[in-house]
């Protein structure tokens, strides 16, 4: 081997080593800035059950199923083969899990972080304790390192994201969101930004919460629940084992809410049937309980084809009176007719329509978060 080949050797080991050892610095590094947060067992807060229930509008409440609604109209993109829908950004094509597919500028105060290195969701460590300080739901989405692909990001995640998606619900049962929550919102993930040395994407408050008032007025329109009493007549009860027993001929089951609910597929409830008084039906009291009515109750806007679905409540209503020998009566205990249903549902119907053409179709994942 000649001096030159020796030397162009020993030279070409010396780079491996110091690309190695490079790494190995730079991986120590990582360990030791986001080391302790992978070992806290932090709590997410969306995945925590609220038994706070929000104030609700007064909405006005009057006396099978559709495929769910593709994803809003205003997030770009197809589907690709595992029903992801696909978004352009720059060359690179990115994937959205459903519930990051759902945010929207118009439902949603979304700020975007860029990261100048890839980190952990618990990198936003100030968040997580704050998320229920809005009043609204909050969200964060993540983009993931390496694989493109915007998912829901958990405090505890050990994933690491290039970009953060941090959204605040605007509106909900309880209304349209507070601009000074919009700024306080704003302050505590623009701080977070400065702490992570990321840049923010911010929208405007005032437009945004212009948005927010707009959108809380079309829900208001919309929010309706149609209900089909049942009632004996005379003095007579309905008693709590003949309910049930009626109740299961027709496919229903009573949930935890003291309700009876006839669920679809995945699991939600098309409509329920509830104690006129608001005494929750319960299993152990069944036998021994007894009421003047109960209703069927249609949430519109939380249903699937809530026009089709009137249809199979009506019939389930009149099925129910036969097995309880009870009558069908609006909220004035005037007996339903036919013709009176038939009105009920052509309302139905108009409702349908009017969220359709407004890009919320009912039973939808976006209509179920709007209308919660």
């Amino acid at each position: 081997m000649s001096e030159l080949q020796a030397a162009l050797l020993a030279i070409g080991f010396g780079v491996v080593v110091a690309v190695y050892a490079f790494g190995w610095w730079q991986q120590r590094q990582y360990r030791r800035k986001f080391g302790t947060a992978f070992k806290v067992n932090h709590t997410d807060a969306l995945y925590r059950e609220s038994d706070a229930k929000p104030e609700e509008h007064t909405r006005q409440v009057f006396s099978p199923e559709m495929v769910e609604a593709v994803l809003d109209d205003t997030m770009p993109g197809g589907d690709d083969a595992a029903g992801m829908p696909l978004v352009e950004e720059g060359a690179v094509m990115t994937l959205l899990d459903e519930s990051c597919a759902l945010l929207d500028m118009r439902s949603d105060f979304i700020i975007e972080l860029r990261l100048d290195e890839p980190s952990p969701a618990a990198a936003l460590d100030g968040l997580w304790q704050r998320k229920f300080d809005f009043g609204k739901p909050v969200q964060v989405c993540g983009l993931t390192f390496g694989t493109q692909r915007w998912e829901r990001a958990i405090a505890e995640g050990k994933a690491l994201y290039a970009r953060f998606r941090i959204a605040l619900q605007l509106v909900d049962r309880g209304g349209a969101i507070s601009a000074a929550k919009l700024a306080d919102f704003r302050d505590l993930v623009l701080g977070l930004a400065r702490n992570i040395k990321a840049d923010a994407t911010v929208p405007d408050i005032n437009e945004t919460h212009r948005l927010a008032v707009e959108l809380d007025q079309f829900c208001a329109e919309v929010d309706q629940m149609v209900g089909i009493n049942l009632v004996p007549p005379g003095e007579r009860l309905l008693l709590g084992g003949k309910i049930a027993q009626a109740a299961a001929l027709q496919g229903m089951m009573l949930e935890s809410d003291g309700a009876f609910h006839l669920l679809n597929a995945q699991g939600y409830s098309l409509f329920t049937l509830i104690n006129q008084d608001a005494k929750p039906f319960q299993s152990h009291t069944l036998e021994a309980f007894s009421t003047a009515g109960i209703t069927l109750l249609l949430d519109v806007p939380r249903t699937l084809n809530p026009a089709a679905q009137f249809d199979i409540m009506a019939h389930a209503a009149h099925e129910l009176a036969g097995e309880l020998q009870a009558n069908l009566v609006d909220d004035h205990r005037v007996v339903l007719s036919n013709n009176g249903l038939a009105l009920i549902r052509t309302r139905i119907a108009g409702i349908e329509a009017k969220m359709c053409d407004n890009g919320i179709v009912p039973g939808s994942g976006q209509a179920r978060r709007l209308f919660a």
